[in-house]
């Protein structure tokens, strides 16, 4: 009896053992939860409260490097209208820029004159010789027949149908950053720091900048002249001075073969200016532009 008793017990010690046993193992209800979880949702909370604005570049203003008032042409929506008052705008400064290059051009066909029949030089003539070699770059290694020679192939004008297409051109018709802040209306560069512009696309370690003007006539005058001196252009005065021999106008379109190495694109470039005299031609007619005087 002693034994079967103990077995009873036994079992039932067993059975009270299984059931308790389950519920000793069980986790708590609420677990800790570690700290890094805790942060991030407070995180996500927050960002869900609080929407993170989003970065807004600000635009600069760049202040014009000079003091002249030049139309908006961007705000210019008709594009006859456009071209029609940037013509306008520009005409004035190259015509007025080829006339004393025909007067200076004059002066010096005098001194050829005088030259040619063993005639001195008067005091002046000979002052102005010497400051135009020195402007105009000619050798001084040249006999002064000579001088006056290469100065006559370089005090010339150019037309002003290609002065204006190669302006609008450059300057995508007066909207360029560089036209409206430094009044260059025809890309050219510059190489002192500080003369100018620096573009924005310059590659690293490139010094140049692009030249800044105090007026229209000024950016004018560093134009012509640089067509003038500049031994990339040696062609296109070239190619003027045989128009000169033969008696011939001084056509637009022929000259403008000349600026092969005035942009990078050469060939297309040539050939998109002389499209754009070509099709602009109703403009210059407006303008009243005359095949200058030999």
């Amino acid at each position: 009896m002693k034994i079967q008793y103990f077995i009873k017990l036994v079992i039932l010690s067993a059975f009270v053992i299984a059931l308790i046993a389950p519920f000793t193992f069980m986790k708590p209800e609420h677990t800790i939860v570690p700290a890094v979880a805790v942060k991030v949702e407070k995180i996500e909370k927050i960002e869900k409260v609080v929407k993170i604005a989003p970065v807004v570049k600000v635009k600069i203003i760049e202040q014009p490097l000079h003091n002249v008032k030049i139309p908006d042409f961007a705000s210019i929506r008709d594009v006859k209208t456009k071209k029609r008052e940037f013509f306008k705008y520009i005409y004035p400064s190259v015509e007025e820029e080829n006339r004393n290059l025909l007067k200076l051009r004059a002066e010096v066909s005098v001194m050829i004159e005088a030259v040619f029949l063993e005639d001195n030089l008067l005091d002046e003539q000979q002052l102005l010789l010497s400051r135009l070699i020195k402007k105009y770059k000619v050798s001084n290694k040249y006999s002064p027949l000579q001088q006056l020679n290469e100065l006559l192939l370089r005090i010339d004008v150019v037309p002003i149908e290609l002065v204006l297409v190669q302006a609008a051109n450059e300057s995508a018709w007066g909207t360029s950053r560089f036209a409206k802040v430094g009044l260059n209306f025809f890309g050219m560069w510059c190489y002192k720091k500080g003369c100018g512009m620096v573009p924005g696309g310059r590659d690293t370690g490139a010094k140049h900048e692009v030249a800044a003007f105090r007026s229209i006539e000024h950016g004018v005058q560093r134009y012509l002249h640089n067509i003038n001196t500049n031994n990339a252009y040696s062609v296109f005065r070239t190619i003027r001075g045989q128009l000169r021999a033969q008696e011939q106008p001084l056509s637009p379109q022929i000259l403008a073969t000349g600026l092969l190495r005035y942009s990078i694109r050469g060939i297309d470039y040539v050939l998109e200016i002389t499209e754009m005299i070509r099709h602009n031609q109703v403009y210059f007619d407006e303008l009243v532009v005359k095949p200058i005087a030999i």
